[in-house]
């Protein structure tokens, strides 16, 4: 029982992280099945044909490309926007301050369905043509709260004195910015980047009111759910995963060898 309790909190880590990652293990083994008939949800045998042609599904490599252009384009908006924002709502006093504040929050509590409805009624108001534009302009609306939210947090905890310190020394407020300011606020940019492409890539509810005609993975695999998953979806998704693993690791190795080098 002393065992128990001095790692109880250890222990429910883990369960959490295993209840989290179960899902993306059962994606990473089905895509290695060959399946019997159109479903993929009951394994039969061990097959690598779907990695060894990932695009052989009509169309939907032609989604994927469209959703990473997408969301690449939505996270250099969104950051870009909601780095400035942030800056000017932290470093700021200007009348409006506070709505804006709460107005910043609201496409995160927002329900999907509502932003999404509204932002379709505003396009067809104003006879925007629905397609690609019409998804990027909703991606970048909805992903800027949450880069707001990560950026304005890291500028809060910068200490000014390294700043001040920087001016004290005849830097110009551009060099002071370049090599102060900007470094400092990397890591919660970067946060905000990462979560606007993670969210851009996989929105379905507000994409499909905005889309048209057009498809993006989300909208590809939800279509075909309808006549039966191909195992190249997992295959993508697998794909996917992993590299956002590799991607922490190496910001963990990097992290680390830097505070070595610190100290």
């Amino acid at each position: 029982m002393r065992w128990l309790r001095r790692n109880v909190v250890v222990i429910a880590g883990v369960l959490a992280l295993g209840y989290l990652i179960l899902p993306n293990l059962v994606v990473l083994a089905f895509s290695f099945n060959k399946p019997k008939g159109r479903y993929n949800y009951t394994w039969n045998r061990f097959s690598t044909d779907a990695w060894q042609h990932p695009c052989g599904v009509a169309d939907m490599c032609g989604s994927l490309t469209l959703s990473l252009r997408l969301a690449v384009y939505a996270t250099i908006g969104a950051t870009v926007l909601g780095t400035m924002t942030a800056f000017a709502l932290a470093r700021y006093r200007f009348r409006g301050r506070a709505a804006t504040n709460m107005l910043i929050f609201l496409p995160m509590a927002m329900p999907e369905v509502v932003m999404g409805a509204s932002l379709g009624t505003l396009f067809l108001n104003m006879r925007i043509r629905f397609g690609f534009w019409t998804i990027l302009i909703a991606h970048v609306m909805f992903c800027l709260s949450f880069v707001v939210v990560a950026v304005k947090a890291r500028i809060m905890s910068m200490d000014p004195r390294l700043e001040q310190a920087a001016q004290d020394l005849y830097a110009t407020p551009a060099q002071t910015f370049l090599r102060i300011t900007l470094p400092l606020a990397a890591p919660g940019i970067a946060a905000g980047a990462l979560l606007s492409f993670a969210l851009s890539f996989d929105d379905y509810i507000i994409t499909s009111f905005n889309a048209g005609s057009t498809v993006t993975f989300p909208m590809f695999v939800w279509g075909s759910a309808q006549r039966g998953t191909p195992v190249q979806v997992n295959v993508i998704g697998t794909a996917m995963f992993v590299i956002a693993v590799l991607l922490v690791v190496a910001g963990q190795l990097i992290g680390g060898r830097r505070r070595g080098a610190r100290t």
